[in-house]
């Protein structure tokens, strides 16, 4: 494992500690958690992004789409169980 130094304000210093203490955790066990959610975190909204724009992609190449009144209500019946077809594509642009 490698090492990092950060400079850390005196005041998030303190905050860092009073957190880790109040949760059994020593500061480092503390960053290190904090930075891997984060790390997580900002992977999965990266991936979210990359989808979105693959998926406008798909839609300018297409012209293909749905309304999004019939996907909620689509969406709403599925939740409950019910059993319905999928909604009807429109062609936004030929």
């Amino acid at each position: 494992m490698s090492t990092t130094s950060l400079k850390l304000p005196d005041s998030l210093k303190t905050r860092i500690k009073q957190l880790a203490d109040a949760t059994g955790k020593t500061a480092h066990a503390f960053m290190l958690e904090a930075l891997t959610e984060q790390t997580i975190r900002e992977e999965k909204r990266q991936a979210l992004i990359a989808r979105a724009l693959e998926a406008k992609a798909e839609y300018e190449n297409s012209g293909i789409a749905y309304a999004a009144g019939d996907v909620h209500t689509y969406l709403r019946n599925k939740i409950q169980g019910k059993s319905l077809s999928r909604p009807d594509p429109i062609q936004q642009k030929s």
